[in-house]
């Protein structure tokens, strides 16, 4: 089952994704990829005879996470007159998820307040086991080393430890709840749902507190004593310790001034707060321990309509730590790489996607011609980017430790481009085999990063071999795949070249520097890419215009891209900053960039998510939400307007 996020949450050991009523879709520990412990976690309440499930469309919901904060703020409205409030946090140092309910109804009603799960502990129905412990107040499911618990304040009168498949004389606690009373089974065991219940009596006017924990550990005793610790705190002093946990996070990035906005007021408060939204989700995707980036949050576990978002991929998470290291935080790009040298394969490769832990992922990459050279480029590029910003001793000391990996990186580059052009291979997309445009601007920045790499530690002869191989590439791939109508091919596709007008093209550009704006003939070649992007692939949604990835994308219904609008904002601002003056063509590309950015912010979930795609019919996002990729280019655009010249 497809499972979209509006929200996510968490700390260094629990990611939560949620819906925009506060279902929980996604319940991730003691990785952000694995495990996936929840497939329906969510509360209703039983009056008249029947349950209002609070995810249902009887209601109106407005969901929204204050600026600087990592908590959920849900409001339900019924029509009816029930009203109801989530605010939903993650321990500030805890596995547990805090969300405190307030009930309120304009009429008198009874009934019982209910809050169901289908736990999937160890993503495994079949063998888990459940147990109710009423002397201690806890609920508790598990399986082998997983063990997640459910307490509440005040707490819980009823229960009932399901089974879902209704085998022998247990009710499934979804159906238990439909008469208002819980059977309240003790234990079971095979595949299990569980409820809790209070009374609920509500005067008009009247508000009633409910708040549940959900905790997760690894041992029983972990959980007993994990969420016999959280009862004894109050909420509300949680929910101060992970609004602080926050705002100190966000005091160590590099602040916006936006003076080129100033006539924008509106627009640059915009501006900074996705900027700190995008901040706060890349440090919800990026593992602490690893420090590899989760492209997003798993909403496709069972792969139905793609191959599945929960993994880390190099193209991706070198956009991320870069951001984030412009942003202010290098620590990440430190830790990465790192974790890049763990995970490079024998041959000097990266494969196309990993486990957070650095283990081979589910993969289409496994053969020379369906991997993705571009993970090997785009890597080497980033660990010379961040070279570049040190200073001092610690480049010395850098260099020393990721010698060997670049090295081993490059030569294999150098294997697959012995005529210039690369080997076939797949595309970034995923979608082809073949020799493309993009992947060539991402070997020639990393062939080039390696020269600088092996120059800087006085390896002359091997620098002068990957600088003339990086070289031989940029020659190539303007001989072979720029074509006369002015702009880069897709590329060579079982042995034709494929003039499709791919949005990818701008990589030659925008980040890996085949192209450069300061040469003359280069910078026409830029501008006539771009042209072309934009007649091609431009679609009208949401008052401004988005990037579909390429011509007849079919994806998804090819909708329009955040990654590739941004790439475009990026390329634009680049451009405008090259000119040495203030002129008409600075400004034109200065507002261009901007309506891009516009159309960017207002595709966000309410929460303030950037997704993968914007559907091209309803304007909302869409696909993987949120997407790492998406929120480190939003971070360099934001960077890149804070560069501006003053109005």
């Amino acid at each position: 089952m497809i499972r979209h996020p509006n929200a996510i949450l968490g700390n260094d050991k629990l990611l939560v994704s949620m819906g925009e009523k506060g279902d929980l879709r996604g319940f991730f520990y003691p990785r952000r990829d694995w495990a996936q412990h929840v497939d329906e976690s969510k509360a209703c309440i039983y009056t008249s005879g029947r349950l209002l499930w609070l995810d249902s469309p009887e209601w109106n919901v407005k969901q929204e996470s204050p600026d600087d904060t990592n908590i959920i703020k849900t409001h339900l409205s019924h029509f009816s007159g029930i009203e109801v409030s989530i605010h939903d946090l993650v321990h500030q140092s805890s596995p547990v998820l805090v969300r405190k309910y307030e009930i309120t109804s304009k009429e008198h009603i009874t009934g019982k307040f209910y809050y169901y799960s289908n736990f999937q502990i160890g993503e495994n129905h079949r063998k888990n086991s459940a147990f109710c412990d009423v002397n201690s107040g806890l609920l508790v499911q598990y399986m082998q080393n997983f063990y997640s618990g459910l307490a509440s304040a005040p707490e819980f009168e009823e229960w009932q430890v399901g089974k879902i498949q209704e085998t022998g004389w247990v009710a499934s606690a979804r159906n238990d709840m439909e008469d208002g009373k819980l059977q309240q089974n003790m234990e079971d065991i095979g595949e299990m749902d569980n409820s809790i219940g209070w009374d609920l009596n509500l005067q008009s006017g009247e508000t009633v507190t409910i708040t549940v924990f959900i905790g997760i550990a690894s041992e029983r005793q972990l959980i007993y004593d994990l969420l016999g610790d959280v009862l004894k705190q109050f909420p509300d002093d949680m929910m101060r310790g992970s609004e602080d946990g926050s705002i100190r996070w966000l005091s160590k990035k590099r602040p916006l001034e936006l003076l080129a906005l100033e006539n924008d007021p509106l627009f640059k408060k915009e501006v900074k707060g996705l900027y700190d939204r995008s901040l706060l989700s890349l440090n919800l995707l990026t593992d602490p321990d690893e420090g590899a980036c989760l492209a997003s949050p798993e909403f496709d576990p069972a792969f139905e309509m793609c191959g599945g978002y929960g993994f880390c991929w190099n193209r991706d998470a070198v956009e991320s730590v870069l951001a984030l290291m412009n942003a202010g935080y290098p620590e990440y790009a430190e830790k990465f790489f790192g974790w890049c040298k763990r995970a490079q394969l024998p041959d000097g490769s990266w494969f196309q996607r990993y486990w957070l832990d650095g283990k081979e992922a589910p993969s289409w990459g496994n053969f020379d011609d369906s991997t993705q050279i571009d993970e090997t480029g785009s890597t080497l590029y980033a660990i010379d980017y961040y070279y570049r910003e040190l200073e001092g001793t610690k480049r010395d000391e850098f260099l020393e430790t990721i010698r060997e990996t670049v090295w081993k990186g490059a030569e294999y580059l150098i294997r697959r481009t012995e005529q210039g052009l690369h080997d076939p291979c797949r595309c970034l997309w995923e979608s082809e085999i073949g020799i493309f445009t993009y992947t060539s601007a991402a070997i020639y920045s990393g062939l080039k990063g390696a020269a600088h790499l092996a120059e800087e530690n006085n390896e002359h002869i091997l620098a002068e071999k990957w600088s003339d191989r990086a070289e031989l590439v940029r020659k190539r791939t303007i001989e072979k795949l720029w074509l006369k109508e002015g702009y880069f091919s897709r590329g060579i596709i079982e042995s034709n070249v494929n003039r499709t007008v791919d949005s990818s093209m701008i990589g030659t550009f925008i980040p890996f520097g085949l192209l450069s704006p300061n040469d003359p003939d280069e910078r026409a070649m830029i501008l006539s890419m771009i042209e072309h992007i934009e007649k091609a692939l431009r679609v009208p949604v949401n008052g401004y215009f988005g990037i579909k990835r390429y011509e007849n994308d079919n994806y998804v219904g090819g909708n329009p891209w955040v990654v590739t609008t941004l790439w475009l904002s990026r390329a634009l601002l680049t451009l405008a900053m090259s000119l040495k003056n203030k002129n008409d063509e600075y400004d034109l590309l200065v507002n261009k960039a901007v309506e891009y950015i516009k159309w960017t912010m207002r595709s966000a979930t309410s929460t303030g998510l950037l997704s993968e795609q914007v559907d091209r019919n309803t304007g909302k996002a869409a696909w993987a939400r949120p997407l790492g990729w998406s929120c480190a280019l939003f971070i360099e655009n934001a960077l890149l307007l804070d560069q501006l010249k003053e109005e």
